[in-house]
């Protein structure tokens, strides 16, 4: 491949978001197509995640723009990061609130059900649908799964660097 000047991520991102208009596609299609779910395909179009080789094919499929070179950044290790100024967006902000306010119950409730640990948002999968609610109006499903990750107690004898240090 030739060689190429660094780009910013920003750069980056907005060549990407320029095939996805061109498109014409929306992320939930694009994600049919690639067996992602939307919110993953708009992951690697921002650069926040990384588009694993056996992905590279079917997103070149459903976005036949995408250059080498795009792929070759995709496929890059991302700098996962946010702009806090997005915080301002009506949107972002309402669901920060959401989680805000109803944080300390799901929290309870995790700990109830599983017992003391947390939700991975590593291992952790992230959808956004629109669904019709009993009232017949448009409503934002959103899914978090992610797997339960408990809280261990910090033996000695499980630290595996300590058991080294005792065998040098």
């Amino acid at each position: 491949m030739e060689q190429q000047e660094p780009q910013t991520k920003a750069h980056v991102v907005s060549s990407l978001m320029g095939v996805k208009r061109r498109s014409g596609k929306t992320f939930t299609q694009i994600g049919l197509e690639t067996g992602l779910t939307n919110v993953y395909v708009a992951q690697l179009l921002r650069r926040q995640a990384q588009l694993k080789p056996d992905t590279a094919a079917k997103l070149r499929a459903a976005l036949p723009e995408l250059t080498d070179l795009h792929v070759f950044q995709m496929m890059e290790s991302p700098l996962r990061s946010y702009d806090p100024s997005i915080l301002q967006d009506p949107t972002v902000y309402r669901l920060n609130e959401a989680v805000m306010h109803f944080g300390e119950s799901i929290k309870e409730i995790i700990n109830e059900e599983f017992g003391d640990g947390i939700m991975s948002a590593i291992d952790f999968f992230c959808s956004v649908d629109k669904v019709k609610g009993v009232d017949g109006k448009d409503r934002v499903l959103l899914t978090f799964d992610g797997k339960y990750l408990p809280h261990t107690e910090h033996k000695v004898e499980h630290m595996v660097s300590r058991l080294k240090l005792r065998d040098d």
